[in-house]
């Protein structure tokens, strides 16, 4: 991949369909529901990318074996029924969030000392309250960097289980770590959540993926208590994974941006994945939608700003905000706060490369004001954050020079974003 990319302007209004890859988040869900289950899991339609290469090489790291085929999308996973069979272990993770967090969790039920560190990002990246929690349940993790961050340390002797209270304002994947380890400990874990739950479509997602391994998790309406039984151990299985939803929403954007029409295969609005409510915010700007069984096409209209809390689909918050660069009024996008937290501060990244473009932003703690203005050529910093690359890029197609720097950075998630978006918007 080239140092920088110059998006080249489209024509015309962009009509086609395309199949995203799978999905990420539901990908390195599903490595660590079968690394702990009893038996050989076939995963199809898996995600091959940076983050799901460093989750693999860890689950290895911990002796679970995990043979890749078919370009990645085929992976078999040999369970260890929750018996983690290494001793030792040291991971890197990346800036990969999920590994992490999911690791951090499942190595409590070993026998032995782990520690888990990625690049200097993820030593920024607060993990305290789940390695809090974990504690409450009977394991020993220590962050061993600055504010709760990472390096983490890991002592384990199994997990006790029992109650715990988690935070949930700073990332709902502190959760779902503890989720997919809970079925695994020593006695039932009832978990408490504290505070604002933000992201709950994911924790929703983390126990569909976990049911279709067989565990069944009894949360409360509002999610603020789950209770867990260890009676239900997870089951090897074959498991389809959805395409990405986060990555769907950059094809469904260039039907907005352009007045086109795109087609998104492999999603429905009964998706495991919350992000496929993205559609409604371009419903709610002008847009129309029309779904299928296996499809959902976004038509292009005359946009206008819109009001919107996108708390339960801030990964796609970038994505909204090159939208409505392109929209008649302002756009204001709140209570994503701890989006400041992820590969980089979105927040301030989105305000200081909008206001590149001609935009006029007001940027707050939890979100952000988008008045569009007359847009100019910009080179666009990415911060290393693949969601920043993937988003600017699809201004470029309806002005002319804008550039993204390190468009490399795409391979955390999705390796073939800059080919796909042009093969999609060449055969009209």
């Amino acid at each position: 991949m080239p140092d920088e990319i110059e998006i080249q302007a489209v024509q015309g209004p962009v009509h086609g369909e395309i199949r995203p890859p799978g999905s990420k988040s539901i990908t390195n869900r599903a490595l660590i529901c079968a690394a702990l289950a009893n038996g050989h899991t076939e995963l199809m339609g898996a995600l091959d990318s940076e983050d799901t290469r460093v989750m693999i090489d860890g689950l290895r790291e911990l002796g679970i074996a995990v043979d890749v085929s078919a370009g990645g999308r085929t992976i078999e996973v040999r369970g260890c029924k929750g018996n983690i069979p290494a001793g030792q272990a040291d991971i890197f993770v990346g800036n990969s969030g999920t590994t992490i967090r999911f690791l951090t969790a499942a190595v409590t039920l070993g026998s032995g000392e782990y520690r888990l560190d990625g690049i200097e990002r993820m030593r920024e990246r607060p993990i305290g309250d789940l390695a809090s929690a974990l504690n409450q349940l009977g394991a020993n993790v220590q962050c061993e960097g600055n504010d709760n961050c990472p390096p983490v340390k890991v002592i384990a002797d199994g997990l006790k289980g029992g109650v715990a209270t988690v935070g949930g304002n700073i990332s709902s994947q502190f959760l779902s770590g503890l989720l997919m380890a809970a079925p695994c400990a020593e006695q039932d874990v009832v978990l408490h959540v504290e505070g604002n739950l933000v992201s709950v479509p994911y924790v929703a997602m983390t126990l569909r993926v976990m049911e279709s391994f067989g565990v069944l998790a009894k949360p409360s309406e509002n999610f603020s208590v789950i209770h867990i039984p260890t009676t239900a151990s997870y089951k090897a299985c074959r498991y389809s994974i959805e395409p990405d939803a986060s990555a769907a929403s950059y094809f469904w954007a260039v039907a907005a941006v352009t007045g086109g029409k795109v087609t998104v295969r492999g999603l429905n609005y009964e998706s495991l994945q919350g992000d496929v409510a993205f559609v409604d915010c371009l419903r709610n700007m002008g847009c129309q939608i029309h779904t299928e069984d296996d499809a959902i096409t976004v038509q292009g209209g005359p946009l206008h700003g819109i009001d919107v809390d996108m708390n339960a689909i801030s990964d796609t918050v970038q994505t909204l905000a090159v939208v409505a660069l392109f929209a008649k009024g302002t756009t204001r996008i709140s209570n994503v706060s701890h989006i400041r937290h992820k590969e980089t501060d979105r927040i301030a990244a989105l305000a200081t490369e909008l206001r590149k473009l001609g935009a006029e932003v007001k940027e707050s703690e939890d979100g952000l004001e988008i008045t569009p203005g007359k847009l100019s050529p910009a080179a666009i910093d990415t911060y290393n954050d693949h969601r920043m690359a993937m988003s600017f890029a699809i201004a470029g197609l309806n002005s002319p020079g804008i550039v993204i720097c390190n468009p490399g950075c795409t391979s955390k998630t999705y390796p073939d974003y800059f080919s796909d978006l042009a093969r999609l918007t060449t055969t009209r």
